[in-house]
């Protein structure tokens, strides 16, 4: 594995980010990280710029402050060489998926957001923004 790897996560204001952090962490002596890169939009500024803090924290706790963190609201640059790009975004935040489960109890369906009419309502919310970041 060459070294220095530039890894982008989108949607890292999640609160799911810390643990995969954590994974990386585990993992440094196979995967050589030199860039990771916190990307969220506007409505989750706050939460990743603590889960910012927190990756620093979590970084230096392990010997691993060398490693570069950004935190951003623009995936542009922090898509730009990217050797690894982790997508975990929700698009219609936490709002999308309660109205998508609903409607779907509604019509007497299972009120899911991966399957079912809910799925298929996150579907057609997630894949524009998916085509736009390949």
């Amino acid at each position: 594995m060459k070294k220095n790897l530039k890894i982008t996560i989108i949607g890292a204001g999640s609160s799911y980010t810390p643990e995969l952090i954590e994974g990386l962490i585990k993992r440094n002596h196979e995967l050589p990280i030199g860039e990771l890169w916190l990307v969220d939009i506007e409505d989750g500024k706050e939460k990743v710029s603590i889960i910012g803090d927190l990756t620093r924290r979590m970084l230096a706790k392990n010997n691993l402050s060398h490693i570069d963190v950004h935190v951003t609201l623009d995936r542009k640059p922090a898509l730009k060489d990217a050797d690894f790009v982790c997508s975990q975004f929700r698009a219609g935040c936490l709002e999308g998926r309660i109205r998508d489960e609903r409607i779907s109890l509604k019509y007497g369906m299972i009120g899911q957001e991966t399957n079912g009419l809910g799925g298929f309502a996150n579907a057609c919310r997630t894949i524009p923004i998916a085509l736009e970041i390949c």
